[in-house]
């Protein structure tokens, strides 16, 4: 069997993981989208108090960069006060079968924690 180009193979298998937690990376967008994953069509307060503890600068931030992703879609609607929905893509619900299993885990995890 050929010697493989180790530094060349594990780059291929983490490239598209960096990739990934470059996008989600952080400690809020996971919970951004896993909020519009259940919540559906969602005001920018409705999502912020959904969020315990994030900020209204870090939501607008992360919203920002999850619709420059194709995650997310920021509707406005020209009501007054104005109206601004956030929700996820087509391609933003490719991420609910991780972001479900991200969770399950966490479940899992917390109750170990707390059981010991």
């Amino acid at each position: 069997m050929p010697e493989l180009d180790r530094p060349a193979e594990c780059a291929r298998h983490l490239m598209p993981a960096m990739d990934t937690l470059e996008l989600l990376g952080g400690k809020w967008k996971l919970l951004i989208v896993l909020g519009l994953l259940y919540g559906g069509k969602t005001r920018f307060k409705q999502l912020q108090k959904s969020i315990p503890g994030i900020t209204g600068k870090v939501l607008s931030n992360d919203l920002k960069d999850l619709e420059q992703n194709g995650i997310i879609t920021r509707t406005v609607y020209d009501t007054s006060p104005i109206t601004v929905e956030y929700e996820l893509t087509p391609y933003g619900r490719t991420l609910e079968k991780l972001i479900l299993e991200i969770r399950e885990w966490g479940m899992i995890h917390r109750q170990r924690i707390l059981s010991e």
